[in-house]
């Protein structure tokens, strides 16, 4: 049955975390995606559910928050997911703005917790349709807008 030749199914039972996603999850990012009411924000943070079977959403920011205010939310011992609006201005000087999906998982983090986050991104990816930019981040050097997101981001404008 774990035979070399049915190595589909044996990856398929060994690297799905069997995690969710929170549909309250999928429908406030429909909203902020098209920026339709009440879903004005700038950025939410997403989590595992206490009971570890989805992800839910922990916060959400304000359009008037700033990169930095995502930032502090993120916890320096534990990993979460982001997906923020940045606003920022291209080489050639045009505004424009990219949605931006960040998972944080910092290398001080319980290892039970990394291993997780790491197995059911792919499930809250899966979700965030239209999301293009996904970036990892270990440490704080690796949020760091001017040095690290930025320049990412920019790539894509």
């Amino acid at each position: 049955f774990f035979s070399p030749q049915n190595t589909n199914f044996y990856h398929t039972r060994t690297m799905s975390t069997g995690v969710s996603v929170d549909d309250a999850c999928i429908e406030s990012f429909n909203n902020f995606k098209l920026k339709r009411e009440p879903n004005k924000s700038r950025y939410f943070i997403y989590k595992m559910s206490d009971d570890k079977k989805s992800i839910v959403m922990e916060s959400e920011g304000a359009l008037e928050k700033t990169y930095d205010d995502f930032c502090e939310e993120l916890p320096e011992q534990d990993c979460r997911y982001g997906l923020i609006d940045l606003e920022f201005e291209t080489d050639d000087g045009r505004p424009t703005s990219k949605i931006v999906f960040i998972a944080w998982n910092p290398d001080d983090a319980p290892i039970r917790s990394k291993m997780l986050y790491s197995g059911s991104k792919e499930a809250l990816k899966r979700v965030l349709v239209g999301v293009g930019i996904h970036l990892n981040a270990t440490d704080a050097s690796e949020l760091d807008y001017e040095s690290s997101i930025l320049p990412s981001v920019k790539k894509f404008a």
